[in-house]
């Protein structure tokens, strides 16, 4: 994750002092354990755990009720006596406020005691107050802890780096302030948050420590790059993302502590607390995700403030976290000029504790004036480009048309048999998801495995069969992606199929979910024996499920038959007029084929309910790295056409001038 910081210092003597930047993820070399044994895993992508269907909060309070415990109702937890602790830790706990150490999640079950650490599902805690797990606590394993290569990295850099006021030169540590846009942040604050600087790799050092005590269980490096002008921020987690979840600033919180202020970025915490003394945590991906296994943390907290960024993204992810902390004791700062980042707002010399006061409530009643909006639609007005949501990088002819891809859409896909849907799809959302767009897979009709091996080799844009022993590089990165699968293969219900996708978006804060393809729900529905009024309710289910959720569906749907020497219209797609009626946008891949060779292959955008552009432009499918994103060596046209002027342009001549329609564009 990088984050762009501009200073008013040339770039040469920001890194006058450099010494050499070596090593894996900006680490010295010295640093860098040496290549581990490769282990087996059984699962190397991240999948979704079952059963399927989450336990109801109605549910939990009845067990609950029925076995006599007694239990606490919380924002997001229910809060239980916890039958994990030892002697010595039941000892410990005389208040009953203590007392009640196990949180369970109201939403999935799990459960987490604050006193031992232990976790689990709802099926754990079952067998433990039913007597099936003898009332061992010890079959139940601690919150995740690091792996002990990983514990030795962590101890090394940590006994490596230093404090910045401990810095021998007085030099370096002014370069490493400016560098970081720390020059307004007090020694006093990075001392009470315990951050250290690893000169050698030039990075700021931020500690997780073990909730409850000062174990060290993990890092987050933040290292300073050059890029232009300006430095460029680069974020290192140690244990990797997913594997460790944690709060920086967690062991400052008190029992106490009413209110606090999350952020998506360490430095914005320093300078939080230095200028208003409230109490702040920094969620460990950002705006990428907040995680459900640290909602028990946050428990405590009648009020919660997001002050995640200062772009439209940062809004969006604040809206969405809202949701999953109960909005009705959440407030949003909005990005604007007056309310950037709060290092900036501090380095700018703004009331910061003003800002505050003017976040804006995340819960609202069902009916909204204009007066209510009127911030929102500036917001959108003032943010043209990232309103039109995330552009491709391997396709710039969809963002032509597309614009970007935008949460709360639904887009229908569709092609002939055998034109390589599946194909085109998954590199369509794997270029989303290498930028940060948390995607769930549900294919139907092909295995996960498969559809995993067409995507990494996607990935790495070449044949990993040929070369095997880069293998562990390609597939180290690719789990790093925040890409899940549904576990389901063949004829699914769609109740089951939109229970999965509403676990996802809670669980991973899923953004984009890919459907391949909708027939395959249509064979256990019950709703009607007419096919076209079950895919109705069908499209209808996806289609609500995207807008309340404000995440991104994409679905793949088989065409009529057609004859092979025509094209196909945005009328072939399979079903009634529902499909392109709901969707906001309908993707038509074409394949003309010739009987002298395999033929031609074409993106047509028939359908854009953002700004109503649609147009057709060629691909060409490379078979060795399975991508249709391969520029050919003729520069591609792309043909923008109006809504009433035919849905595929003509096939431009080989270069007379005028041969071209005025509205056609040369990309």
């Amino acid at each position: 994750m990088g984050v762009l910081f501009r200073t008013g210092y040339p770039l040469r003597i920001l890194l006058s002092l450099c010494g050499e930047w070596m090593g894996r993820r900006g680490l010295p070399r010295s640093l860098v354990p040496g290549s581990p044994p490769r282990r087996y895993r059984k699962e190397s992508l991240p999948a979704l755990e079952v059963p399927v269907l989450p336990v109801t909060a109605t549910e939990i309070r009845q067990y609950l009720r029925a076995h006599g415990i007694p239990f606490q109702d919380g924002h997001t937890c229910l809060r239980a006596p916890s039958p994990f602790l030892r002697d010595s830790q039941l000892k410990d706990q005389t208040d009953a406020p203590t007392s009640f150490s196990l949180f369970i999640n109201k939403t999935t079950g799990r459960f987490l005691c604050m006193t031992s650490l232990a976790e689990g599902n709802w099926e754990d805690f079952q067998a433990s107050v039913e007597g099936r797990r003898d009332g061992d606590s010890e079959g139940f394993l601690p919150s995740e802890a690091p792996e002990a290569e990983d514990s030795e990295e962590i101890r090394r850099i940590w006994d490596r780096a230093v404090p910045l006021w401990e810095l021998p030169e007085l030099e370096e540590a002014q370069l490493a302030r400016m560098m970081f846009g720390l020059t307004k942040v007090t020694d006093d604050t990075l001392k009470r948050f315990s951050v250290r600087y690893l000169r050698s790799a030039r990075s700021l050092i931020f500690p997780w420590f073990s909730p409850g005590s000062l174990g060290l269980r993990g890092l987050k490096l933040l290292e300073a790059e050059g890029q232009g002008d300006g430095v460029h921020l680069v974020e290192t987690t140690i244990p990797r993302p997913g594997a460790y979840h944690n709060l920086f600033g967690l062991p400052l919180i008190s029992r106490r502590d009413v209110e606090v202020v999350l952020t998506s970025r360490e430095l914005d915490s320093l300078a939080l607390n230095q200028s208003t003394g409230l109490p702040t945590l920094t969620l460990p991906r950002g705006t990428t995700c907040l995680p459900p296994a640290l909602l028990p943390y946050l428990e405590q907290f009648r009020r919660i403030v997001l002050w995640l960024g200062d772009d439209l993204r940062s809004w969006e992810a604040a809206k969405l976290f809202a949701r999953k902390l109960n909005p009705k004791r959440c407030s949003l700062v909005r990005p604007g000029d007056q309310h950037p980042r709060p290092l900036e707002a501090l380095n700018q010399g703004l009331n910061i504790s003003r800002i505050l006061r003017s976040a804006l409530p995340a819960w609202h009643k069902s009916i909204v004036s204009f007066r209510q909006l009127r911030e929102e639609v500036l917001g959108e007005l003032s943010n043209v480009e990232q309103v039109a949501g995330v552009r491709w990088s391997r396709f710039p002819d969809l963002n032509r048309l597309l614009k970007g891809h935008r949460k709360g859409e639904l887009t229908v896909f569709t092609g002939p048999t055998g034109s390589g849907k599946t194909t085109f799809i998954s590199e369509y959302a794997l270029d989303l998801c290498t930028q940060g767009v948390n995607t769930l897979w549900g294919s139907f009709e092909i295995s996960n495995v498969r559809l995993a091996r067409i995507m990494l080799t996607q990935f790495a844009v070449g044949r990993l069969e040929e070369q095997l022993e880069k293998y562990d590089e390609w597939a180290d990165r690719f789990e790093d992606l925040p890409l899940y699968f549904m576990t389901f293969h063949g004829q699914q219900s769609i109740r089951t199929v939109i229970d999965t996708m509403q676990h996802a978006v809670y669980v991973y804060d899923i953004c984009h979910v890919v459907i391949d393809n909708l027939q395959f729900m249509m064979g256990l529905e019950q709703l009607s024996t007419d096919r076209i009024v079950a895919q109705d309710c069908i499209i209808g289910a996806f289609r609500k499920f995207a807008t309340e959720n404000s995440c991104h569906v994409t679905l793949v749907i088989h065409p009529r038959k057609e004859d092979d020497d025509k094209e196909l219209q945005t009328a072939s797609i399979f079903g009634s007029a529902k499909a392109s009626q709901e969707a906001d946008n309908v993707l038509i891949l074409q394949d003309r084929k010739l009987v002298t060779g395999p033929g031609k292959r074409y993106l047509q955008v028939s359908k854009n309910r953002f700004d109503g552009d649609i147009g057709v432009f060629s691909l060409e499918f490379n078979k060795s790295s399975l991508t249709f994103s391969v520029p050919p060596k003729s520069k591609a046209r792309l043909k923008k056409i109006k809504e009433d002027s035919g849905l595929v342009a003509k096939k431009p001549s080989s270069g007379k001038k005028g041969a071209m329609p005025q509205n056609s564009e040369t990309c």
